[in-house]
Parts: structure tokens; C-alpha cells; sequence
């Protein structure tokens, strides 16, 4: 247990600024990296950094020194933040997933594959937004971009054999789709 954390953590709870700046300073960079490797961009992984910073400022007085380290407690404060806003921003359709479904202009000038392509690329992306939350934020995590299961399960705060169980799900109920879409 250390006293000089407690100390630091009583100090932002009362909201010296010199102890903000003081956790900022040490934690900062720690918290950038995990936000920047969650978010798409850096301008998203900044404004996240802030936002986890106000929730520590706001929670510096449930900081218990017996039940974890100062940088274990930061992270799992910032891991929380950044599941949160992952998920919220998965439930709001973005401008670019609701283009997602549209004809790109290109294919009605030159028809042919690269239209029978795009066809397929939308009509899967259809099918992954129509399936449950869980498997349709694995799918897209470990598919789209490129985590690995574990990674999934841990941004997700999930066992790991959960995150496995909804992408198998997810991929049989995607293939299930994709037959019966194909065959009509």
C-alpha cells in the first residue's frame, strides 16, 4: 500500500489543482496509448483522455490503496471509459455505415465486378448489423479491425470463452444468411 497514492488521490478528491497536474503528468501517457489503440482516431483518443482524467478527478475519493496500485486503479478506470464510449458509439449509426447500404455512383458508370463486389461488401455489412450486440461487436473487432480474441474479451470485459462462443455464433449465423441470400 502506498501512502504517498493515497495521498495524491485525497489531494484530487479535494481539487488541488497541483495534484490533477500531478496525476496527469504521471499517468497521461499511459492512458493516451490505451485510448489511442481502442479509438479510431487521435483526435477521439484525446478527447477520451480528457474525459477518463474528469472521471478520476470525479472518483479520486473511492480510490482504496489495499485493494489495488494507483496505476492498476487509473486503467481500470480508463479501460471502463473506453468500453463505454466504444459501445456507445457502436449503437449509433455512423454516416459512413448508413452510406454503407447506398450504390456507389462509380458502379452505374462501369457495372460488372466491381459492383457485384460492392453488392456483396454491403449486403454483409447488412447482415453484421442485424446481429446481436455481443457477436456483432466481436465479428467486428476481431474481422474489421484486426484485434485478437483475447483483446476482444479484454476491451469487452468478457471471458474469453463468451467472446468465442458469440463469434461462432455470429460467423454460422452470418453463413446461414449469406446461403440463403445467394441461392435466391
Amino acid at each position: 500500500m502506498s501512502q504517498q497514492d493515497w495521498m495524491l488521490m485525497h489531494r484530487v478528491a479535494t481539487g488541488e489543482e497541483t495534484a490533477v497536474a500531478e496525476l496527469y503528468d504521471r499517468f497521461e501517457t499511459l492512458v493516451f496509448k490505451v485510448s489511442r489503440q481502442l479509438l479510431p482516431t487521435k483526435a477521439e483518443a484525446e478527447d477520451a483522455v480528457q474525459e477518463i482524467f474528469i472521471r478520476l478527478w470525479k472518483t479520486a475519493d473511492r480510490y482504496d490503496p489495499r485493494r489495488a496500485k494507483l496505476v492498476t486503479w487509473v486503467m481500470l478506470i480508463a479501460r471502463r471509459h473506453l468500453i463505454d464510449r466504444l459501445r456507445r458509439t457502436a449503437v449509433r449509426p455512423t454516416e459512413s455505415s448508413i452510406d454503407a447500404g447506398a450504390p456507389n455512383p462509380a458502379d452505374t458508370i462501369h457495372p460488372g465486378k466491381n459492383s457485384q463486389e460492392s453488392e456483396r461488401n454491403a449486403q454483409l455489412h447488412r447482415r453484421i448489423a442485424e446481429l446481436p450486440e455481443l457477436q456483432r461487436t466481436v465479428i467486428e473487432r476481431a474481422y474489421l479491425r484486426g484485434f485478437t480474441l483475447r483483446q476482444v474479451s479484454e476491451q469487452l470485459d468478457a471471458p474469453l470463452g463468451t467472446v468465442k462462443s458469440a463469434l461462432s455464433r455470429g460467423l454460422t449465423r452470418l453463413r446461414e444468411h449469406a446461403n440463403s441470400d445467394w441461392a435466391s
